[in-house]
């Protein structure tokens, strides 16, 4: 039976949006240096694989099919709440980032585990799931939206965690973000996910109580470990 594949877990703690942007945009290019490598010189090194959890001050940040308007701040109202924006290469519209969100960047060679990137995206939302389980809370997919939501597919439909992803030969970045306790308030700046109609929650909204970043971070690794059965190296 082939061994589980190992994956390198890091903390970032509070870190800028760009500064965790460009520390993934090296470890992918490390990875897929490696596999052009490989097929040059006919050998098989294996990418080193990584699971980064942090958290961003303030930040929007625009998909690639992600539209302008979508943001309904201009560039003086974003200093006024101390909030920066970027265009960035991952899949999906606008989203934000700030403390109290949990966002979790898993940069994997899928070929070590499935070259499917929808299973990959339905992978990481039931590890959500999970996750959200754990702490009582009950959370789905919805039908033609990425992501996990509560009371999906009804009027009182509620996201509580947003996905948006890279891959590049088969090596993956960008991630999830999990509200865990953010100021939801900020999510009113934008058209979250380019979804009119869809509210946005948070664990903490949902339980009625504060909740810590590091619990639930503990129990997103450990779900993560079991759907996508891998071995973590601290």
């Amino acid at each position: 039976m082939p061994e589980k594949p190992v994956v390198k877990v890091q903390d970032l703690g509070l870190i800028d949006y760009k500064q965790a942007w460009d520390f993934q945009e090296e470890l992918l290019k490390e990875a897929v240096d490696l596999k052009i490598s490989n097929r040059k010189n006919d050998t098989n090194f294996i990418p080193k694989q990584h699971l980064l959890f942090c958290e961003h001050p303030h930040v929007y940040t625009l998909g690639k099919s992600g539209a302008q308007e979508n943001l309904l701040l201009d560039e003086a109202h974003l200093q006024d709440i101390d909030a920066q924006f970027y265009k960035i290469n991952r899949g999906g519209d606008i989203t934000y980032h700030g403390p109290g969100q949990l966002v979790m960047y898993p940069i994997l060679d899928l070929e070590q585990f499935f070259t499917d990137i929808h299973k990959y995206m339905r992978y990481l939302e039931e590890a959500v799931i999970k996750t959200l389980a754990h702490f009582q809370i009950t959370a789905t997919r919805y039908e033609g939206l990425t992501g996990v939501w509560i009371d999906a597919e009804t009027p009182r439909a509620r996201k509580i965690c947003a996905m948006g992803v890279k891959c590049s030969r088969w090596i993956t970045m960008h991630g999830i973000a999990l509200n865990v306790h953010p100021d939801l308030g900020y999510f009113g700046n934008i058209v979250p996910c380019g979804i009119q109609d869809k509210a946005v929650t948070s664990m903490a909204q949902e339980l009625g109580r504060q909740i810590s970043i590091q619990e639930v971070q503990e129990v997103l690794l450990k779900e993560m470990s079991a759907v996508f059965n891998f071995s973590i190296q601290a």
